[in-house]
């Protein structure tokens, strides 16, 4: 089924550093950018804390190895969003 839709899988063994750098790079950049430097007094602000990080990580912080553009801007085309 995949190979009849062109889509690619990964065939290089279980805890292959490739299918989770990007992910894990991400979570790297959660933890040390957010989870850290809070104190959290419920899950649901926890839950609502990281969500504003993600929308500010993907809309609002440029990132060098994309050419100083934020992820929405190279996965959606978009513009960068104003600084909340």
């Amino acid at each position: 089924m995949l190979l009849a839709r062109d889509i690619k899988f990964s065939m290089d063994g279980k805890g292959a550093w490739r299918d989770n750098v990007f992910v894990e790079r991400l979570w790297k950049s959660v933890k040390y950018e957010e989870v850290y430097l809070r104190v959290y007094e419920t899950i649901s602000h926890e839950r609502a804390s990281i969500g504003r990080y993600l929308d500010f990580y993907n809309g609002r912080r440029s990132d060098s190895r994309l050419g100083g553009k934020t992820p929405d801007q190279i996965y959606f085309n978009q513009p960068l969003l104003a600084a909340a």
